[in-house]
């Protein structure tokens, strides 16, 4: 076998992004200098991505990339932004769980260290990919979260803003030598089966889809802070505003606090539910909107599919907490019979989980079963295609359900001819095919991967339940981020193993790019020498 991918033509672009991402941190850089802590952190973050990138993309001064090269232009940046992420934490570990391991007592033999290293740098890399990927997933407890800085923590919520509508995506809307191929690289990251280009240059639809996502993510900053100025959101100050709309936007789900949204008032709870929701709409959808064409969202088969899976599982939700199928409110619940309260919880926790935002208001993961039964429904559904959100995304499901609505016709009519349609319009067959082998791989590798949680948690001396190895699996390959049991909306993943959690950060990776991006590029690199 042989490789047919021009690495050093691919490794060069990598280095373009890694070199522009070091610009990024030029964010958490102001608010250290602000705060007073840890500049010198991101001072070396930024010149190391730097030297990084610029090195690499001396193996090509000049690179010119076809298909191969773009699939594995789109898998390595995100491998090498995660990596580059995970400078920072390692940098700043004091007395944080994520690199608590480095701290070993003196004298300690070589082989502790080694495993305090490895430790360290397993949570970090598990953080940040799970910051860019817009998992939310985290190693971090309450007390982990307390000592870092506030410049680590804008890090952290700034690596899902930049995630939640694509690296590539963004390299294409500056870089004018990846627009040339830049609908094939924008098909390979973009969330869901379909790309609709938007203007007549692919650059100026990214940019487009960009300027939509910042203008959202600027409005709701300014609406939470806002809201702090008057008063009915106390701590929810200009630091928190912006973290929290970093991370809202791209249904990522991280907070710089402990308690998650559930450290703030009703009021900003409510504000933020209706972001949460937009996050999981095609954004093509609102440059229509935009364009005074507001049929095409409303005529929109999956948007209509969308919105009604939101009403049924909010209602659902709603019955079932105020029937008073959670604890008392002081352990996670609702308070019983108080329909304000059930409401609010409702639509934030359906809002949050039916496109992989992983907020929180209450821990879901002391409900009732009846209550976890319908989030965990709501998590398979996932958001819309083009929009932030992770799951399996709702035109899948919708193409799915009438295949198997097709294939039980044809089974009756065998002489039929029945296309699927979508909104009147055929889809077709190459695309039914596409979407009918990602939601197989999907939960053909959430089934394994959930079994080998299981086992290597058993064999590590790991009790965990076969509920928190399931929703490890889920919340992990859906960019999801919490689960249930000790993976609650509260909790932290730093128990597992390291073998699991490594597991973990390739489904997330998977999960981001959709599963068939990094597998076609193995498949398609390879060749049989006859």
């Amino acid at each position: 076998m042989t490789w047919r991918v021009d690495w050093r033509a691919t490794l060069s672009l990598v280095g373009t992004v890694v070199k522009y991402l070091a610009v990024t941190m030029a964010v958490p850089l102001a608010v250290a200098v602000v705060y007073g802590e840890d500049v010198w952190v991101f001072v070396v973050s930024i010149l190391l991505a730097v030297a990084v990138g610029v090195g690499l993309e001396q193996l090509d001064p000049d690179p010119d990339i076809g298909p191969r090269e773009g699939l594995a232009l789109v898998s390595f940046s995100w491998v090498a932004a995660a990596l580059v992420g995970t400078v920072p934490y390692l940098l700043a570990g004091y007395g944080t769980e994520s690199t608590v391991g480095l701290q070993v007592p003196a004298g300690a033999p070589p082989g502790a260290v080694a495993a305090a290293v490895t430790d360290s740098f397993v949570n970090a890399l598990f953080e940040s990919m799970s910051g860019f990927t817009t998992t939310g997933a985290t190693v971090l407890g309450e007390i982990s979260l307390e000592r870092h800085s506030h410049a680590l923590l804008m890090w952290r919520q700034l690596t899902q803003w930049l995630g939640g509508m694509g690296i590539i995506v963004l390299m294409i809307a500056i870089l004018p030598e990846l627009a040339v191929n830049g609908a094939q690289l924008m098909r390979s990251e973009a969330p869901g089966p379909d790309l609709q280009k938007l203007t007549p240059r692919i650059a100026e639809t990214a940019r487009v889809l960009w300027i939509i996502y910042f203008g959202f993510t600027v409005l709701l900053m300014a609406l939470l802070y806002g809201l702090h100025l008057l008063g009915v959101a106390p701590n929810m100050n200009l630091y928190n505003a912006v973290a929290h709309g970093f991370s809202t936007l791209p249904t990522g789900g991280f907070s710089p606090q402990a308690d998650s949204i559930a450290a703030f008032s009703p009021a900003v709870q409510w504000a933020i539910v209706p972001f949460m929701v937009v996050a999981g709409v095609n954004f093509a959808l609102f440059w229509h909107l935009l364009r005074g064409e507001a049929e095409v969202m409303l005529n929109n088969a999956e948007f209509r599919a969308y919105a009604g899976a939101l009403a049924v599982f909010v209602a659902a939700l709603f019955v079932v907490l105020f029937r008073g199928a959670a604890p008392p409110l002081e352990l996670g619940g609702v308070t019983e019979g108080v329909a304000g309260n059930s409401l609010r919880q409702a639509a934030f926790q359906i809002g949050s989980l039916l496109n992989s935002t992983g907020y929180a208001t209450a821990n879901f993961a002391q409900w009732d079963p009846h209550a976890q039964v319908v989030l965990l429904f709501a998590m398979f559904v996932g958001g819309s295609a083009g929009s932030t959100g992770g799951g399996i995304k709702v035109v899948r499901w919708l193409v799915v359900l009438r295949g198997i609505r097709r294939e039980l016709y044809t089974t009756a009519h065998p002489s039929a001819v029945e296309p699927i349609r979508l909104g009147g319009n055929v889809v077709d067959e190459d695309a039914v095919r596409g979407i009918m082998v990602f939601t197989l791989l999907y939960v053909v590798l959430f089934g394994l991967a959930a079994v080998f949680i299981m086992l290597d948690s058993a064999r590590a001396g790991v009790e965990i339940s076969v509920l928190e190895a399931t929703s490890a699996s889920l919340a992990t390959i859906g960019n999801i981020g919490p689960g249930f049991g000790r993976l609650g909306p509260f909790g932290s993943y730093l128990f597992f193993p390291n073998t699991s959690k490594l597991l973990m950060i390739l489904l997330m990776w998977f999960g981001r790019l959709e599963i068939v991006p990094v597998l076609a590029l193995f498949v398609s690199g390879l060749e049989n020498r006859s």
